[in-house]
């Protein structure tokens, strides 16, 4: 059955015309004329306010509205400020008084799939960044591509991906989600691509993977950030020719699964430290959806609290009588580090401790009524003083904790350090890309080779043919002011040449290898290595 819209029929023409639009659409429309009307409408997703509207009668379609399933408003209102005063009332879109009706519809349309995802993965809110994750899920759910969520820890990558698949032609299919970070190398191989039996020990029979077992379906990789290389390999085999092979096995398997991964790192961080395939993270970031953090869309925090709330009350079975609003103006100005995840544990806490009573200030924990406390760091073991003796007066403050100021100079000292760790990561990656472009750069036309006596040189021409220097013969050494000179033939390759530095470097320090591998600029268990690759005779 398609959905039902309901319009007031104050300005009967405009109605007229909006109707005509919806049901072009494939929706039904159906006129109410009073507030209570709503009650006896079955599930209906839209409602228009047309016409010239009261203060009381407003609020009274609003509240109306707002029972039982949070009914959104459309406004159009005639009169001054008629959409400034939709628009403070709360209406979910306000227009002027002569809106284009296709626009209107487009705009509800576009709300009311927002709403179905929100029900299907119980996203909750109406910041603007939430409505663009919720419009891009929307957007790239009915393709295949595969598709990179990014966001911190807590924010509900999950339930995007679960979104994904519900809104996809897969919906039907199976959806597996495997956590990467928590098994170990050759336990997520297994459980990735499947087994054979005795694959290796204890592979007492074969056994599928997900990537078997998702056939047809989507596989939500998370925390993808943390998969060793050598999987890294594997999956992206997957993912360009849609095969693979079980451990241990020989048959090449085919499947058509759809991946979503996650992670809560910057992945372009880890491929330029080696930690990341580069080639992989372009074959996942193909459709790309950023999470916000609770942090940036604090009008959502009491949507979200009266979400759980009545989420946990039911499931429960315990009356919660609710914040006051100085302990909600906490909670709203709190950063939430452990974002969704964290807000929905403390809700669920306040649910089953609940006193009786409203929630007041003296309720919330104390780091988020006072963010700037140490209680928002790692937690520091903590000493009371001892007790006065008998007959003396107890200091004021001595019912205060304080801390030991050893293990607080440890910590500082730990954080100081991790810090110098990170800037000394980030200077070796530009000191890295800065020798790779210098490199890339550097002209061709001098090649020197350091022995102790001097410079030994080979020179290329302006044909781009290598010569040794005049004064030569081709075909071996020559002593030329009492030093020995490398010299170059035709169809000589670097490993002749190399070797026959390292020749010269040995006679010039009469063997000595420590000397000349200084000499050489190179490190003694390197020369040893190539006197053996060369077999050169000491």
């Amino acid at each position: 059955m398609s959905d039902l819209v309901l319009i007031t029929s104050h300005r009967l023409p405009l109605a007229g015309r909006l109707r005509e639009a919806f049901e072009g659409e494939g929706y039904r429309v159906d006129f109410v004329p009073e507030p209570a009307h709503l009650e006896s409408q079955l599930d209906p997703v839209l409602l228009i306010l047309t016409g010239e509207r009261g203060p009381e009668e407003l609020t009274a379609w609003m509240e109306t509205a707002g029972r039982g399933g949070q009914l959104p408003v459309f406004t159009i209102l005639t009169g001054p400020g008629g959409e400034a005063r939709g628009r403070r009332a709360g209406a979910e879109e306000s227009f002027g008084p002569d809106p284009d009706s296709d626009e209107v519809v487009l705009l509800a349309h576009r709300m009311i799939q927002r709403r179905r995802l929100q029900r299907l993965t119980g996203i909750i809110g109406e910041a603007e960044s939430i409505r663009e994750v919720l419009e891009r899920v929307i957007q790239i759910a009915p393709v295949n591509s595969t598709v990179l969520i990014t966001g911190e820890s807590g924010t509900g990558k999950e339930l995007v991906a679960r979104g994904i698949h519900a809104l996809s032609p897969r919906r039907h299919r199976a959806f597996l989600g495997v956590n990467v970070a928590a098994l170990s190398e050759t336990l997520l191989e297994s459980e990735l691509f499947g087994h054979e039996k005795g694959a290796f020990t204890g592979a007492i029979d074969s056994r599928k993977g997900f990537f078997e077992l998702a056939h047809k379906g989507t596989l939500f990789l998370d925390e993808i950030g943390e998969m060793p290389l050598s999987t890294q390999t594997k999956l992206l085999r997957v993912l360009e020719q849609r095969e693979f092979l079980r451990v241990g096995g020989e048959k090449t398997l085919e499947v058509d699964v759809r991946i979503i991964a996650a992670t809560n790192q910057e992945l372009r961080h880890l491929v330029r430290s080696g930690r990341f395939r580069r080639d992989l993270y372009y074959r996942l970031n193909i459709l790309g959806i950023m999470l916000p953090p609770l942090r940036s869309r604090r009008e959502d925090v009491p949507r979200l609290i009266d979400h759980f709330v009545r989420e946990l009350s039911e499931r429960m079975d315990r009356p919660f009588p609710g914040l006051s609003d100085q302990a909600m103006e906490y909670l709203v100005r709190y950063d939430w580090p452990g974002n969704v995840r964290e807000l929905r544990n403390l809700v669920e806490s306040m649910v089953v401790l609940s006193p009786g009573k409203i929630i007041g200030p003296e309720d919330i924990p104390r780091e988020m009524r006072s963010p700037t406390e140490s209680a928002r760091l790692l937690p520091v073991p903590v000493t009371r003083p001892p007790e006065p003796p008998p007959g003396d007066e107890e200091p004021e403050s001595s019912d205060r904790p304080r801390l030991r100021p050893e293990l607080e100079f440890v910590f500082r000292t730990l954080v100081e350090l991790k810090m110098d760790v990170d800037q000394l990561r980030r200077e070796f990656d530009l000191y890295r890309d800065d020798i790779d472009e210098r490199l890339e750069e550097a002209p061709v036309g001098r090649i020197a080779l350091p022995v102790s006596s001097g410079d030994v040189e080979i020179r290329i021409g302006e044909d781009g043919m290598a010569s040794a220097p005049s004064d030569l013969e081709e075909g071996g050494t020559e002593e030329v002011d009492g030093s020995e000179q490398v010299v170059f033939r035709p169809g000589m390759t670097i490993d002749e040449m190399e070797a026959q530095a390292i020749r010269l470097a040995l006679l010039e320090t009469g063997g000595n290898r420590r000397m000349a591998a200084e000499a050489l600029g190179i490190g003694e268990r390197t020369l040893y290595r190539k006197i053996q690759r060369y077999g050169i005779d000491v």
